[in-house]
């Protein structure tokens, strides 16, 4: 068998379609080079965020819609070099396409809530957010369903629909830099400048919080055992926020221990009644 009998040799054969081994080196030819081309993109990507030319959510975002595009384009280039009509296919597969639609509801609503995402850009790689009581690191976004790494060190796999529909929290979207406090309560009597001075000071020798804005205290309330303070400061570290929080509570007990300045106790006072019956009875 020559060289040209061999290509031409048919794999399949029916009355309205044939395929023949040059069709199908065409159609894995095409889905090879596109692999390779996809490869080769995202290697100059990674090699440009690197360089911190670019940034890195959007990017992300942008390569996943190009990536999503030029694999369909390519997916149907190949099934047209090996005779089947692209366009006929979809066509002709709108009813099972319906069919499917009703069964998997969800799946295709998570489907419009990745594109909403990566089109948006409501929420990005490396993005800070929380929803319910769970907070997490974006660490990979795709069109049915988004990576988040917790506080924890775990992945968890999350519906987009949860990201699109639900109420979000994004730590990350105006700015890096995002603010947070700590409750102080100190004993009345205390002296308050001094405790001020303490609290700046603690800030501003840990290197997870910002300069710029400064922290600054707050003398929040009266309180009934304690004087309350707030000590509010901006970290770019936000994911690991609280163990900044721990730091500074452990490094105030020990200007506090050093100032002789005191973390109350709770205090309750405590009244009894006693009727005059009973002051009767007690003398008999």
């Amino acid at each position: 068998m020559t060289i040209k009998e061999l290509i031409e040799f048919r794999l399949i054969e029916t009355d309205k379609f044939e395929l023949t081994v040059y069709q199908l080196l065409v159609f894995s030819v095409i889905i090879f080079v596109t692999w390779l081309l996809m490869r080769v993109i995202k290697k100059f990507i990674d090699r440009r965020l690197k360089k911190r030319k670019l940034e890195a959510g959007g990017t992300y975002a942008l390569f996943q819609i190009v990536k999503y595009f030029v694999w369909v384009v390519a997916i149907g280039i190949g099934l047209e070099s090996i005779g089947i009509k692209f366009n006929l296919l979809i066509a002709s597969s709108a009813a099972l396409l319906v069919g499917l639609g009703l069964g998997l509801q969800q799946i295709f609503n998570d489907y419009v809530a990745g594109i909403l995402i990566l089109f948006e850009g409501n929420i990005k790689l490396n993005d800070v957010v929380q929803f319910g009581d769970l907070i997490g690191e974006v660490k990979q976004t795709g069109l049915r369903t988004s990576k988040i790494e917790t506080r924890d060190d775990y992945v968890i796999v999350v519906p987009n629909h949860m990201l699109v529909n639900d109420m979000l929290v994004n730590w990350s979207h105006n700015k890096r830099n995002t603010r947070f406090h700590v409750d102080v309560g100190v004993a009345y009597g205390s002296d308050t400048r001094l405790v001020q001075n303490i609290l700046l000071g603690c800030a501003s020798a840990h290197s997870n919080i910002s300069n710029n804005p400064a922290p600054f205290v707050r003398f929040n309330d009266f309180g009934n055992s304690s004087l309350d303070f707030q000590l509010y400061f901006w970290t770019e570290n936000s994911f690991r926020v609280e163990n900044t929080k721990s730091d500074l509570r452990f490094m105030i007990d020990d200007k506090f221990r050093e100032n002789n300045v005191t973390i109350p106790f709770p205090q309750r006072d405590l009244h009894l009644k006693t009727s005059f019956d009973d002051l009767g009875k007690e003398a008999t």
